[in-house]
């Protein structure tokens, strides 16, 4: 793996057994996320995020293919393997920002906990605790419960859990989905002071907020991934055996499925048939 790479897919393929025959949710996914970036991944209900994402928490092995966190490879993992993994490489928030918490547990004691199944004691891990509580505008709410928070504090909260003691790469399913726009806004404030300390951070959303604020985004389709947003420029992406997924808009102007290819000295026009 590329050492400017938190993570990195070449390959994925994930299949599951159903009733009904086998699902092929992942088929073929290269990627990789570069190190202290924000990558929103975008795409509809069905199209393989939630089976990416759960590979790339180490939650789950690939069928097929290669997939790497911080240099490991998932592939010859145990599911013991898989936990260490995770445990010391991978921080993972969930959309509802209760679904994170403990009731029971202060802002600074889910620090604590978290930062101690990461192997910090002491000084270390105070340190640590009250250096995040601080990023994400928590400090004055150290001794608060869950319960005495807003949602926008409580999903900080999860985001500093999830990030004490240095795992190297955040995922979040929809973290955002929950909350008003200016809370919305306030969470994504605190993404971008994660990845400004060098965390690398993979957004599953379809906030265009969101997508505003990623280094990049990418756009899942089908079990692949169909196209990129990089700088407000978007390219379509062409995998391993010369695929190409067009953009919907584009779609609807081959309402027959076939294309005619023509290249010249200005590159690839595509054209419906005559």
């Amino acid at each position: 793996m590329s050492a400017a790479a938190a993570a990195r897919c070449s390959g994925v393929v994930r299949i599951y057994a159903a009733p009904e025959g086998d699902v092929h949710a992942l088929k073929g996914v290269d990627l990789q996320l570069p190190a202290g970036s924000l990558t929103a991944l975008t795409g509809p209900s069905g199209s393989g995020k939630t089976s990416l994402l759960r590979i790339l928490a180490a939650q789950d092995r690939p069928t097929a293919g290669t997939a790497e966190i911080a240099g490991t490879p998932l592939g010859p993992l145990s599911r013991r393997g898989l936990r260490a993994l995770r445990r010391r490489s991978v921080g993972f928030v969930l959309a509802r920002p209760s679904d994170n918490l403990q009731p029971q547990l202060t802002a600074l004691g889910h620090l604590r906990a978290a930062g101690r199944m990461r192997g910090l004691r002491g000084r270390p891990l105070t340190e640590a605790a009250d250096e995040l509580l601080g990023l994400l505008e928590l400090g004055h709410r150290a001794e608060h419960r869950p319960d005495q928070l807003s949602g926008g504090e409580q999903q900080r909260l999860a985001l500093a859990q999830a990030v004490v003691g240095g795992p190297q790469l955040l995922i979040a399913d929809e973290p955002t989905g929950e909350l008003d726009e200016a809370t919305a806004d306030d969470v994504l404030r605190a993404v971008r002071a994660l990845t400004a300390r060098g965390t690398t951070v993979l957004l599953a959303t379809h906030d265009p907020r969101v997508e505003q604020v990623a280094d990049r985004v990418l756009a899942m389709r089908s079990g692949t991934i169909a196209g990129e947003r990089v700088d407000g420029r978007h390219v379509a992406v062409i995998d391993p055996d010369g695929r190409v997924q067009l953009p919907d808009d584009a779609l609807a102007r081959f309402p027959g499925g076939r294309v005619l290819v023509t290249l010249d000295e200005r590159g690839v026009r595509l054209e419906p048939p005559a």
